[in-house]
């Protein structure tokens, strides 16, 4: 039995992220549900029909986290693919991720999310994030100018 009404679809599934910076910290969630249940990530979601990808960011953001955020601009877009062992799709997530300054608001955890708390951006090596995800924090962070800038993929 598939307890996961989002695997198979039958086409991308479009999700929005906040890379949310408050200083030298980054704003990270615990997800409780797949296909990342258990694991450090960006707060985001779905978006839904109708609403904006800026909309569906601040809906997520204050779901997820109680936090209101000043979006910076566009930072990057990632496909998030998973296959199983057959080969087929059982997910496809395409993400379009936001750069954000934090505005106000404490983290607490809400949504989808089980947890979520600032890390500091120096401190992000032992969480076990997607690679992609650590790539766009680093990028973010470069373009706040924290870190000095790094390429692209």
């Amino acid at each position: 039995m598939n307890d996961d009404p989002r695997a198979y679809p039958r086409r991308p599934i479009i999700g929005i992220g906040a890379v949310v910076f408050k200083d030298d910290r980054v704003l990270l969630v615990r997800r409780g549900k797949p296909p990342s249940n258990g694991s450090w990530s960006l707060p985001g979601g779905a978006q839904e029909l109708g609403e904006t990808t800026t909309e569906a960011l601040h809906r997520e953001l204050a779901e997820e986290t109680g936090i209101a955020a000043e979006i910076v601009g566009l930072l990057d877009v990632v496909d998030f693919i998973a296959r199983d062992d057959q080969g087929r799709v059982r997910h496809h997530y395409t993400l379009v991720d936001y750069l954000c300054r934090w505005r106000s608001g404490a983290p607490r955890p809400g949504g989808d999310a089980t947890d979520a708390v600032w890390v500091p951006f120096t401190a992000l090596g032992g969480l076990g994030l997607w690679d992609e995800t650590a790539r766009v924090i680093r990028l973010g962070a470069a373009r706040l100018g924290l870190v000095a800038e790094e390429g692209g993929r």
